[in-house]
């Protein structure tokens, strides 16, 4: 009996003898199908006369929404024509894109959908790699994983990758997946799965885009990292030293008592990039996530908020507070952005109910001062104030330097010296540069000469504080020429 609407045949992984009794009592009876690709054995087993549609090689259907179009196609054909059998390689339920689109959009239609399931090809998949992917496995699309930056799932878990395709996507599937996984990690390539010339390639992640065998029918595996950890493990890591059984240093620690850590561990970072080294820099971020992972935790055993609520809350707001990337809002300059983020940010306070009586209102005062006064600067800026040229900037250290040297008590030219550091700040900030680093780089080599100098008094046999002023100062100009 002729069903009226959509049936959807899952064509199982390999040859006609992997089909359901179903899906073949179906196939052999019907006249045509509709299928996403004529990539598959099974139809070289159909009866000759049956008529087979592909959407494949059909320029409206190979765009990156092909799913969603390939799906609407198939609902006007069940309208049109009272009934439509699309079939899908393996199962339809399993990494099947455009039987997901189907369903979605026929949930505004009366058009019914009838399933005749069949073996995926994730067992096939998995008997060539003698893998059981109990207790976790990640499968995914190549098409959705080629299209991201980074991949989505953690390296600490194994994955398959289906529907692999020659060419530009498998070359952005490899840059994908290098963002998390070395050049070297070993990767496995499954071609024609359950087909007598199934064939097994083990290479390098960098050569996924080279091998000569890969087709419709290939899926791309990729082990676990030996020793690698997601972001998830490190969270469980944390939550089982503050368990009861943990550590009981660990387990003591509130948001106040761990407030120096955050400090010094932001500072290490900081050290780590003026040395401009990247295994130091490595290592102190993991300390600074320590920190932030170990306030997540202590927050979620208070029931206060989790990881996934501090994740979802800065994604919203990068997302919402950049919409020159994630909308179609024009924005052509730096300061555009600038400018635009500042009306958000306002938007998003009126929506709160909160109300900034200054434009200076939320500029931290923990900051350093340095930081402080180039972000007061900043904002200034914003509404217009500034000077016009540099000129007068600079003539305003010369104003402020004078009254330094006028002052004549200890209250005065404290106050003239912080303004000789504002007005030198704001130089800094015409010249693009950032007065906080400036600083601590210039720290740095000083503190690099005067480690000279002491390194040749000691050469010499006589302490730092033997040399006269000239002795030191002759010893900082040779530091200077060894580019120290």
């Amino acid at each position: 009996m002729e069903f009226k609407g959509i049936v959807i045949v899952g064509l199982g992984p390999a040859s006609a003898s992997s089909l359901t009794r179903e899906a073949w009592d179906w196939l052999t009876r019907i006249k045509e199908i509709w299928v996403r690709t004529r990539y598959h054995p099974v139809f070289s087993e159909l009866p000759e006369d049956i008529v087979i549609h592909s959407f494949e090689g059909e320029d409206e259907y190979e765009s990156s929404n092909y799913a969603s179009e390939i799906a609407e196609k198939i609902i006007d054909l069940a309208k049109e024509r009272g009934s439509v059998t699309y079939a899908v390689p393996g199962s339809p339920f399993i990494a099947e894109e455009t039987v997901r689109q189907v369903m979605k959009q026929v949930e505004t239609t009366h058009v019914p959908v009838r399933i005749i399931d069949g073996m995926s090809f994730l067992e096939p998949v998995c008997s060539a790699l003698g893998l059981d992917p109990h207790p976790k496995l990640v499968l995914t699309d190549s098409l959705y994983l080629a299209s991201l930056e980074i991949p989505f799932f953690p390296a600490s878990v194994p994955a398959l990758i289906s529907n692999m395709r020659p060419g530009m996507e498998a070359s952005d599937l490899k840059l994908t997946l290098m963002n998390n996984y070395p050049d070297e990690y070993p990767v496995r390539l499954i071609h024609n799965a359950g087909l007598p010339d199934e064939l097994v390639e083990e290479i390098p992640l960098y050569q996924v885009d080279q091998s000569l065998h890969t087709g419709l029918m290939t899926t791309l595996y990729i082990p676990a990292r030996e020793n690698g950890r997601g972001f998830e493990d490190f969270q469980q890591i944390i939550a089982r030293l503050r368990a009861p059984d943990g550590c009981p240093w660990d387990r003591k620690q509130t948001h106040l008592s761990l407030r120096p850590y955050l400090l010094e561990e932001s500072y290490e970072v900081l050290d780590a990039l003026d040395q401009k080294d990247p295994e130091h820099l490595l290592e102190e971020l993991g300390d600074l996530l320590l920190q932030i992972v170990l306030h997540t935790q202590i927050a979620t055993e208070e029931q206060d908020f989790n990881m996934t609520d501090v994740v979802a809350a800065v994604s919203e707001k990068i997302v919402r507070r950049h919409p020159h990337v994630f909308t179609d809002l024009d924005v052509d300059s730096v300061e555009g952005v600038l400018n635009n983020w500042e009306q958000i940010k306002a938007e998003e306070r009126r929506n709160k109910g909160e109300e900034r009586k200054s434009m200076l209102d939320g500029i931290p005062v923990a900051l350093p001062a340095l930081t402080q006064a180039d972000q007061i600067q900043q904002r200034a800026k914003r509404v217009g104030f500034d000077w016009k040229t540099i000129d007068p900037v600079i003539a305003k250290i010369h104003e402020e330097l004078q009254e330094l040297k006028e002052a004549d008590t200890p209250e005065r030219k404290q106050s003239e010296a912080g303004d000789v550091l504002f007005a030198v700040v704001n130089l800094l900030r015409w010249l693009e540069v950032n007065p906080e680093m400036a600083l601590r780089e210039t720290n740095s080599r000083f503190r690099k000469r005067f480690g000279y100098i002491e390194a040749q008094a000691a050469r010499q046999g006589r302490n730092v504080d033997d040399l006269s002023f000239e002795e030191m100062d002759a010893l900082w100009e040779e530091a200077k020429h060894q580019s120290l």
